[in-house]
């Protein structure tokens, strides 16, 4: 199973969501990314959200539209997303894809960020993907092992981040610049703007928690 989440981040950064429509089983709207969803012609299975990001009437309209919407103070603990990720998460999909997470304020796009980073989104890696996913990036957090990492043009460049103090045991092939046993402390640019060369690499580690981020310009 698929889950989509979609977010209120600014729309000049959201990827084509109609590439989704296929693979997508769940759609998840998040605040205003209810009110994107509808206008893109998907009806999220759930919505969420304090919706202070809305107009009193694009509310009334979404809560005509849906047969529910989950609807939150804005004085809490977690943020929207937050929300929608763990509902999501307590699915056991094999994939859950985010969008409208980037761009507009950086404590917002920050925050989305680190979500990947909380113990519980760590522990479910096992038995689920989760990708933060714009136009330009795609972001995901993975656990020591071997990941086949696929050519695609319109993500050209690979880097890695360290998320705990340190990765140690990285391998990289197929890569312009490949690694043998390599050590990445967090802070490090070792692994930034790196490049697939040929159809197929491979990523490789034995300890930590890495970032993974392809990108293109």
């Amino acid at each position: 199973m698929n889950i989509c989440i979609m977010a209120g981040g600014p729309s000049q950064y959201w990827p084509n969501l109609q590439m989704y429509k296929q693979t997508a089983n769940l759609w998840v709207g998040v605040d205003r990314g209810v009110l994107a969803l509808l206008e893109q012609g998907i009806t999220p299975h759930l919505s969420v959200g304090d919706f202070d990001s809305v107009t009193k009437d694009e509310l009334q309209m979404m809560q005509a539209q849906l047969l529910e919407v989950s609807l939150f103070p804005s004085e809490k603990d977690e943020t929207d997303l937050e929300l929608a990720l763990n509902w999501a998460i307590r699915q056991k999909p094999k994939n859950i894809y985010i969008f409208g997470a980037t761009g507009g304020r950086i404590d917002h796009f920050l925050g989305n960020i680190q979500l990947l980073q909380q113990e519980t989104i760590l522990q479910c890696l096992d038995e689920t993907d989760i990708y933060i996913i714009d136009e330009k990036n795609s972001v995901t957090i993975k656990k020591p092992g071997t990941y086949d990492i696929q050519y695609d043009s319109k993500k050209k460049y690979f880097s890695l981040l360290s998320v705990t103090k340190e990765v140690t045991g990285i391998t990289l092939t197929g890569f312009k610049y490949p690694l043998h046993q390599a050590r990445l402390t967090r802070g490090s640019t070792l692994c930034i703007s790196n490049e697939l060369i040929s159809e197929y690499g491979n990523v490789s580690f034995e300890k930590g928690i890495i970032m993974m981020v392809r990108s293109n310009d």
